[in-house]
């Protein structure tokens, strides 16, 4: 057994059933009054649950992450005891929780019910989260039935610590947002002369790279292309797909896009000027993504380099470029000078062959 002089961090779940402030009687009786109540006195009333909200990678054994929380968004019927807001950023340096959800309810089944809808409604971008593990397990049947014990996880642990994966209707999604086209009244739809209006649109969901073809029929009305498959999107006053309504929200912010539909997915946004930057640099060629006039050069022959370092600043379009280094290597040539003007795809610096690549060759 175990008797702390404080509060744990599981006191909403005793508050919930018991209707006691128990922050209040700790500050009473820190202040020499006496506790407002017996043990026989407190009843307790329904069922609680608490679900705590970490920045943390269930998919690499829970260690902890950090990031600027991008967005934040607690569902609807659940307390949120939180301290952080959107904007924020979690650091190494304190404990990664962002909140404690708690659910209440007349049964236990109820309040279980009602965390997992509101987990299901919590909205978390710019870090990796548990989100998608405390809904799977409060959807766990074994957890619902009450068979809980300390090897619980692990012997589900692939499937409770497994991310999600979006499916095309909700890549689909991603791409409308990424084409700035989720809001209506945007520039882009509407409009077009003898032919709808296409817009193609690259994006990334982890490794991999997803490219789509959206298409404006109306106004908030589109198909949308990816990999084969197409869907039919509307708008409208709430997201419809294929001709079914959803809940998904489309939502983008400072660390990229993200689809909110029962699970968080998050994507990378493609900007054609942060890829034009590396330039062909991991294949070892520095190229001019287009015409324009070399600046400056920042490295010389025989130079170490490491992958994202400055290389060379382009001007174009009234407007600077800076094309750096896709992988680590060395400087092998430099074939310009500053002051040059180039056309698009010339090589402007190259790397020395990278040893590695050629064992693995």
């Amino acid at each position: 057994m175990e008797m702390n002089t404080r509060l744990q961090v599981e006191h909403p779940v005793t508050e919930a059933v018991t209707g006691i402030d128990l922050v209040e009687w700790q500050l009473r009786v820190a202040a020499g009054e006496a506790l407002p109540a017996r043990q026989d006195e407190i009843t307790l009333k329904g069922h609680a649950f608490e679900a705590r909200l970490y920045a943390e990678d269930p998919a690499a054994g829970f260690l902890p992450a950090t990031g600027r929380l991008a967005h934040l968004h607690f569902g609807p019927g659940l307390r949120a005891d939180t301290g952080v807001r959107p904007g924020d950023r979690i650091s190494p340096h304190y404990d990664p929780m962002i909140a404690k959800l708690i659910s209440h309810g007349p049964t236990r089944a109820t309040a279980l019910t009602q965390l997992a809808r509101g987990l299901a409604e919590t909205q978390v971008a710019g870090t990796v989260t548990n989100l998608a593990f405390l809904r799977r397990l409060s959807q766990h049947a074994g957890f619902a039935a009450g068979r809980v014990d300390t090897g619980l996880i692990a012997r589900d642990q692939d499937s409770l610590t497994r991310m999600p994966e979006p499916c095309s209707r909700t890549k689909a999604l991603a791409a409308i947002g990424a084409a700035g086209l989720a809001r209506s009244g945007m520039r882009h739809e509407g409009f077009h002369l003898w032919a709808p209006l296409r817009h193609q649109v690259r994006l990334s969901h982890s490794a991999e790279q997803i490219n789509a073809v959206i298409e404006v029929t109306g106004s908030g009305m589109f198909t949308v292309e990816i990999s084969g498959q197409s869907h039919l999107v509307d708008r409208a006053l709430s997201w419809r797909i294929d001709g079914a309504k959803t809940s998904a929200e489309i939502v983008r912010h400072e660390a990229g896009l993200s689809v909110f539909w029962v699970n968080n997915y998050h994507f990378d946004l493609h900007d054609p000027l942060a890829v034009a930057e590396m330039g062909g640099a991991s294949s070892g060629e520095i190229t001019a993504p287009m015409p324009g006039l070399v600046k400056a050069i920042h490295v010389a022959p025989g130079d170490a380099v490491a992958e994202g370092d400055p290389l060379a600043l382009l001007e174009a379009m009234k407007m600077e470029h800076t094309l750096r280094a896709g992988r680590d290597g060395t400087i092998a040539s430099v074939f310009i000078a500053p002051g040059a003007q180039v056309e698009a795809g010339a090589i402007l610096i190259e790397l020395a062959q990278d040893p590695a690549g050629e064992e693995d060759a």
